[in-house]
């Protein structure tokens, strides 16, 4: 795996159908690509491969959107495991009263519905991986229930009391702050703590802006193939109010708006409005890296993106020209070529 300046591209894997619920499957045939070259990008991809190779929980945080379920699936992938499907489970999509047997398991008759034994998720994974997305809307029973697998490597049927042992490894994700949910009660605090040994924040796009002229691209191909389109150009200035654009929705909000563009798309050229619906409500990042990527973007624009002399953006900003040309390298700013 390279985690050097080269475009990082990492095959991840599609569903191969649910087993026994929808909120639940096992991986299987390539599909999607983690993509970018970006140092937020490289820091997390470094992580991976590090706790890639030994069995420790690991907890994914980060925003709704940014492909939480890739980055665990690159873990098995890279992992001794990965000779057995990862299995995947969404914990807020299956119903309370399902979620216990979903993941340990029931015996013929252990409830007035259940009329033939089910293998759960945890033996599913048993010498593989489970992937728990948002793992935060778990009703504290089952945390119960998870924190005693967790600790003593056994489960227990529903309806049976014999414990079979499991060698499975836990790959937990969410969205939510899980210790606002523990000070809240609604997550166990020692749950969290065995959950939490190797947490890895998996970077919102509007931190990694350089990464969406690839993210662009990777999706028109797609989308090209799918819709039998050929679009040769994105206007500079599009794909710069892309980057400047916070996306509350990520890479998935990202692709939509790629699809969207692409089914109205006429000729080779591609226009891609910026989602109307959250423009309003569009949030500005108070972060000083984008604080001063902003600055230094609207600076450039106004001087005609000319860095020396006399009223360029480096005299403007009081800055070396070589000092501001180091600084735009590093945010990825560059200027648009002309259309």
């Amino acid at each position: 795996m390279r985690t050097d300046g080269s475009a990082v591209r990492f095959l991840a894997e599609a569903y191969t159908g649910a087993v026994n619920h929808p909120a639940t499957s096992v991986r299987g045939v390539e599909d999607r690509a983690i993509v970018g070259e970006s140092a937020a990008l490289r820091r997390v991809l470094q992580q991976v491969e590090r706790v890639a190779a030994t069995d420790s929980t690991v907890l994914l945080l980060g925003d709704t959107g940014t492909g939480k379920e890739l980055f665990a699936s690159r873990i098995h992938e890279l992992s001794a495991r990965r000779a057995r499907p990862m299995v995947c489970v969404n914990c807020a999509a299956i119903p309370p009263t399902l979620i216990e047997s979903e993941l340990f398991g029931r015996e013929k008759g252990a409830y007035t519905d259940a009329v033939d034994r089910q293998i759960g998720r945890f033996e599913t994974a048993d010498r593989s991986s489970l992937f728990l997305d948002e793992i935060g809307e778990l009703p504290l029973d089952v945390q119960v229930k998870l924190l005693r697998v967790l600790e003593e490597r056994q489960i227990e049927r529903l309806g049976s009391v014999t414990p079979i042992p499991v060698n499975t490894r836990i790959i937990a994700a969410t969205n939510r702050s899980l210790e606002k949910r523990v000070a809240d009660g609604q997550f166990r605090a020692d749950l969290f703590y065995r959950l939490n040994v190797f947490p890895i924040r998996v970077p919102a796009l509007r931190e990694r802006p350089e990464d969406i002229p690839q993210l662009v691209w990777r999706f028109i191909r797609e989308f090209s193939a799918r819709f039998g389109k050929e679009i040769l150009e994105v206007r500079p200035d599009v794909m710069s109010e892309l980057q400047r654009h916070a996306w509350p929705g990520n890479v998935r909000e990202l692709r939509n708006a790629v699809e969207r563009a692409m089914i109205l798309a006429t000729g080779p050229r591609l226009s891609i409005p910026i989602p109307w619906s959250l423009t309003p409500v569009r949030a500005r990042s108070v972060r000083l890296i984008d604080v001063q990527r902003d600055h230094i973007l609207k600076t450039l624009e106004g001087a005609n993106w000319r860095i020396r002399g006399s009223g360029g953006a480096a005299d403007r900003l009081g800055l070396r020209p070589t000092t501001l040309e180091t600084r735009m390298a590093k945010l990825g700013l560059s200027r648009p070529k002309p259309s």
